[in-house]
């Protein structure tokens, strides 16, 4: 798969708000730690390619993970009972791994990363949010954002759940 460099260059103040039916979330991004997860993030969310995905992952006390293309199509009946290949689809390209050069790459209580396969150089679209410290995870994931309100929104989510919109504010 071909990697991807963003065109859009973050400034640092990029705040994404992520509109779920279970209600809002609002996340500082790192747009200077990790400019090409952020870049990618916000173009995806620009153009609209979160409207309407489901979360289809959820371990209690670990993640909940969103941004399948795979879940577009399912009801979140489907997704909720896992039948499809949820997961599985990102946006035809992958980016290139920041967890060896972000500085602040800490897995946090609400720390929004990028998931990937096993290889780092794998992410594209779909991304989680840590229901708690996930230390683990620094040697191997790119951490991109940090939510700053919501949490509860974030502790709430299952799959099914609809990411309505992600709407970004401070963009140049």
């Amino acid at each position: 798969m071909a990697e991807y460099t963003p065109e859009y260059k973050p400034n640092g103040n990029e705040i994404a708000e992520i509109q779920t039916s279970k209600g809002t979330i609002t996340v500082q991004l790192a747009g200077k730690d990790a400019p090409i997860h952020v870049g990618n993030f916000v173009e995806l969310a620009d153009k609209g390619y979160y409207d309407g995905l489901k979360f289809h992952r959820y371990v209690p006390g670990f993640v909940i993970q969103g941004g399948c293309p795979n879940t577009r199509d399912a009801s979140p009946a489907e997704v909720a009972a896992g039948r499809g290949s949820f997961g599985t689809g990102g946006p035809g390209y992958s980016i290139h791994e920041e967890f060896t050069t972000n500085p602040n790459n800490k897995h946090l209580d609400g720390t929004l990363a990028m998931a990937r396969s096993s290889n780092p150089n794998s992410a594209g679209s779909q991304f989680y949010f840590c229901l708690g410290d996930q230390p683990f995870l620094d040697d191997g994931y790119t951490v991109f954002g940090q939510t700053t309100d919501g949490m509860d929104v974030v502790n709430a989510l299952r799959p099914g759940d609809v990411i309505e919109s992600i709407t970004i504010k401070n963009e140049d």
